[in-house]
């Protein structure tokens, strides 16, 4: 129920009445289009769910290497001949002496982030708690690959349910515009670069060895990875600025954000 309740607030009615104008200025209220879908927060609650999951999925494999002794802090969280993509052996760092407890914890905390980012993400500390799951889950084996996702995300939460008068302000109506219609490609893009890498990674049998080729190639697929998130949180940014009355932009201030 209170997931359900989480994604009706997330992803309200949408009607094409609203197309035709709209007379009633309370959000709660009235009908809504996809237009008009609160972008910061979408994006904030799939950048929270993505790198969740990849943190259970770093656990899950930390998990199968049984009650052993890391030999540092820094660990590989898939044994043997990794996963078939660049980085597939899933760095990590852990300050837990043992690799099935840190995934488990890798996994719990994996999971919270998820529940926290459905469901409680724009209440009033959910930017706070957000980067303490986001630091924990670091620490306990989830990976390195989650972090510019929950960056994003943790930035993201800070700017829910907040006045977005700078984008107004300091954005003219033409590069705002095309932001917001950028805002659902690039976050489609953002959530698709890694399962893009793994099926090549199949398609082309590639093996993870100590070849300093695949971390190169690793680092080249990061940097248009990390573009496409940040564009997806400024695109959103624009897209609520865009999208809302500009009475509503300028004290844009929920219950949601009080409880």
């Amino acid at each position: 129920m209170l997931i359900g309740s989480a994604l009706d607030d997330l992803f309200p009615k949408i009607s094409k009445e609203s197309d035709r104008g709209m007379t009633q200025t309370d959000p709660h209220n009235r009908k809504m289009t996809w237009r008009s879908i609160d972008a910061v927060r979408v994006t904030t609650t799939v950048f929270g769910i993505y790198a969740g999951l990849l943190g259970m999925e770093h656990g899950y494999f930390e998990t199968l290497q049984g009650s052993v002794v890391p030999t540092s802090m820094r660990i590989m969280a898939v044994s043997g001949p990794g996963l078939p993509f660049p980085f597939g052996h899933e760095p990590a760092m852990t300050v837990i002496p043992n690799f099935l407890v840190t995934g488990i914890l890798a996994i719990l905390v994996g999971m919270s982030i998820i529940l926290w980012s459905v469901a409680f993400v724009h209440k009033k500390h959910g930017a706070t708690v957000l980067s303490l799951l986001s630091i924990l889950l670091l620490l306990v084996g989830g990976g390195f690959g989650p972090i510019s996702l929950l960056i994003a995300a943790c930035i993201g939460a800070g700017r829910i349910n907040k006045p977005h008068t700078w984008w107004r302000k300091n954005l003219s109506a033409g590069p705002k515009r095309l932001l917001a219609t950028l805002w659902p490609w690039s976050l489609a893009a953002s959530l698709g670069w890694v399962p893009v890498e793994v099926v090549l990674g199949q398609i082309f049998h590639l093996k993870n060895d100590s070849n300093q080729t695949l971390t190169n190639l690793n680092f080249l697929f990061s940097y248009p990875l990390l573009f496409f998130v940040a564009t997806s949180l400024i695109a959103g940014f624009a897209h609520r600025a865009h999208s809302l009355p500009e009475e509503e932009n300028t004290d844009v201030v929920c219950s949601d954000n009080r409880g």
